[in-house]
């Protein structure tokens, strides 16, 4: 799951009360449909900074609450609002995600480009933009291998 460090960063969630925060603001069909319907409670899920620096794996976080509707969606003056989302009809979902623990240190995306084992990864591939990506059982334990 990525995110601007400048907008909502790994610290920012282990500062948080509980460490927990809803993962809001998701707005592309394809990465919400895997907040509704692919993210359960206790899965464990890589965070990722984007759009800075050192681009990479930075921690990991637990899905503490199932998909539900984003309520950000439905707010007029929210940056997320969406006019065509309705509490009746929701069209974007999110998930609440816990603070698990920081890596030992950023894993950055240059590194994983140059990993064979990732070479599938929905990260590295072209193009792929998504805030949020599946990653395989064999993908994340080669990554946390790389702490």
């Amino acid at each position: 799951m990525k995110s601007e460090p400048d907008v909502f960063s790994i610290d920012d969630l282990k500062n948080r009360p509980k460490q927990t925060e809803p993962w809001d603001g998701v707005r592309n069909y394809q990465a919400r449909n895997m907040l509704r319907d692919d993210m359960k409670k206790d899965d464990l899920a890589l965070f990722y900074h984007s759009s800075c620096e050192v681009t990479g794996i930075v921690g990991i976080m637990e899905i503490v609450k199932e998909g539900y509707p984003d309520p950000t969606a439905f707010i007029p003056k929210h940056k997320y609002y969406d006019p065509k989302s309705k509490p009746e009809k929701p069209t974007w979902y999110l998930v609440d995600v816990k603070f698990k623990r920081k890596l030992k240190r950023t894993i950055p995306l240059i590194e994983l480009r140059d990993k064979k084992p990732l070479q599938k990864m929905h990260l590295l591939q072209k193009g792929n933009r998504l805030s949020v990506m599946p990653v395989t059982k064999k993908e994340w334990e080669y990554i946390l291998s790389l702490e």
